[in-house]
């Protein structure tokens, strides 16, 4: 298992300069990670600074609450595109869901990958406020809806990913949809647990400790 093939390289703190994506695509390229996971407003940059590697640019849409309406979520997510994002992962309207108002929460989904057409779309539930009833739910509105992924996180909750979570969220979604695990995973033995469960992406700040403790202990080689 190459443990880089499944990291989304990821920096989504407000204070991160120009010079902090450069490191993170620098990172990247050196450690071939699938992708690089920026705030829209570094897009264009990020995808100048990985054009010549096999590094994607993935940004997220609605973040980190998920509260803004529909129309501006379908927005932001063609806009990002536009700019170079070749994945995007958008937060699912909380509220709605606990609320009851599956269709609203439907509408969302599909309102956002009807508008990004064959960009992966990945759909961050944020488990950390939802009950186990309220997961499986979310995770059937994200197939129903067409989404390509199910994301555990947005790590800017209460709570990151679970391997509880991860379990059910499988389950439900069986091979309608992938799964990114995000959230608080920060070493080798954690990335591995969620990817023997299912997980096909990691999401994390970690990625390059998490692909150095693989070197060393599997004496991969260098990338």
């Amino acid at each position: 298992m190459k443990i880089n093939n499944y990291i989304d390289h990821t920096l989504l703190k407000p204070s991160a300069t120009q010079k902090d994506i450069k490191n993170l695509c620098d990172e990247a390229k050196k450690h071939r990670f699938y992708s690089v996971c920026v705030n829209s407003s570094y897009v264009a940059y990020a995808k100048q600074l990985v054009s010549k590697s096999s590094v994607k640019v993935c940004t997220v849409v609605g973040f980190p609450l998920g509260a803004c309406t529909t129309e501006t979520k379908v927005a932001e997510a063609k806009q990002a595109v536009e700019l170079g994002a070749d994945e995007i992962d958008m937060v699912m309207n909380i509220g709605m869901l606990k609320s009851e108002n599956f269709v609203s929460v439907y509408k969302d989904i599909r309102d956002v990958k009807l508008a990004i057409g064959k960009i992966p779309l990945k759909v961050i539930i944020e488990i950390s406020e939802l009950s186990k009833n309220e997961i499986v739910k979310a995770a059937q509105i994200c197939v129903d809806a067409k989404a390509d992924f199910v994301k555990t996180s947005t790590g800017f909750s209460k709570g990151g990913a679970t391997l509880t979570a991860v379990k059910m969220i499988k389950k439900t979604i069986r091979n309608q949809a992938k799964i990114k695990a995000s959230g608080g995973i920060k070493d080798l033995e954690t990335a591995k647990k969620y990817i023997d469960l299912g997980a096909d992406r990691i999401g994390t700040s970690s990625g390059v400790h998490i692909v150095s403790e693989s070197k060393s202990l599997y004496q991969e080689p260098a990338a």
